[in-house]
């Protein structure tokens, strides 16, 4: 990926880890909320796995960009990455949670004027209790390292 997708970071931004530590890297948007936050420009949310309960604080940061982190099933090696716009989110049924992305998106589109995008990283390891593999784990540092850069505090 082009380092270029860090142009989307404009306005106001509001980060928002979604999955589950517990479940090796499915815990990839937890960790890199928490690698960020003190540490740049934006609001920093770890939703865990329930990012609908989050839908009214991220509205109430009345945000220009929203950022969702999270494993997601993209078809490619381990720790690869991509930016998702819109249509590349609802269109794809790609989660690795129950939930759907869709009802979220739309809620937040309702609520606020905000672009929404998702980064999402390809899971080696899903299994319980699992560790995150290295793949995703460099994934987060590297990341952690481009968003720092652009949303330096």
């Amino acid at each position: 990926m082009n380092t270029s997708w860090i142009d989307i970071l404009k306005g106001k931004v509001v980060l928002v880890g979604v999955g589950n530590p517990l479940r090796g890297d499915d815990g990839f948007g937890p960790h890199l909320v928490e690698r960020l936050r003190g540490h740049v420009r934006a609001v920093c949310l770890d939703v865990g796995t329930a990012p609908e309960n989050y839908a009214g604080k991220i509205a109430k940061e009345n945000p220009d960009t929203i950022l969702l982190l999270d494993a997601v099933h993209l078809n490619r090696t381990p720790g690869e990455y991509a930016l998702l716009e819109k249509a590349d989110i609802l269109s794809s049924g790609f989660t690795t949670h129950d939930i759907s992305p869709r009802l979220f998106i739309e809620y937040l589109e309702t609520q606020t004027r905000a672009k929404i995008y998702l980064l999402g990283v390809q899971p080696k390891n899903l299994s319980l209790d699992g560790e995150m593999s290295d793949p995703v784990s460099r994934a987060v540092d590297e990341l952690a390292s481009q968003i720092r850069q652009a949303l330096h505090t």
